[in-house]
């Protein structure tokens, strides 16, 4: 733990001058990231419809690019239309989660989600890529769905 603190690389490890500040920034960065991305998952999951564009205010700049299933779309409305669609899915509320750790190299991250429908109805599943600018997401790549292995 002191390494993580003192900015020092573990025993036979590197220290990474783009980080800053060593281990500890690297760290700080990956929470940074984590917040912003689970904010983001948790408009899915709002209580109300009211409560989607508040919850995307704190995870998105004002200028986010999305790249979605329906193309490309820019500003944290257009993405609160698209979560207020995806939240009136035809078989029900669903719920969004994030179902795998955060990786982050540099400033962009990547993570893996699900949307689930209530009582065993359809499911999506894919990984979103993320850019973060001043600790706030400024694009996301979403791919939806399994990629298919390459025929040998």
């Amino acid at each position: 733990m002191l390494t993580a603190l003192t900015g020092q690389p573990p025993e036979g490890g590197l220290r990474d001058e783009r980080t800053r500040h060593g281990w500890y920034y690297w760290g700080m960065q990956e929470e940074t990231a984590r917040s912003a991305i689970d904010t983001f998952i948790s408009a899915f999951n709002a209580s109300d419809d009211d409560s989607v564009a508040a919850l995307l205010s704190q995870a998105l700049t004002s200028d986010v690019v999305f790249w979605g299933p329906l193309g490309r779309s820019e500003g944290i409305g257009a993405v609160a239309r698209f979560v207020l669609d995806l939240r009136r899915h035809p078989a029900g509320t669903g719920t969004m989660m994030r179902c795998s750790a955060v990786d982050m190299p540099d400033e962009w991250a990547r993570y893996q989600w699900a949307f689930t429908t209530p009582e065993g109805g359809p499911r999506l599943a894919g990984t979103d890529v993320v850019h973060l600018r001043r600790n706030l997401i400024d694009q996301v790549i979403v791919f939806a769905g399994d990629m298919k292995p390459l025929a040998s």
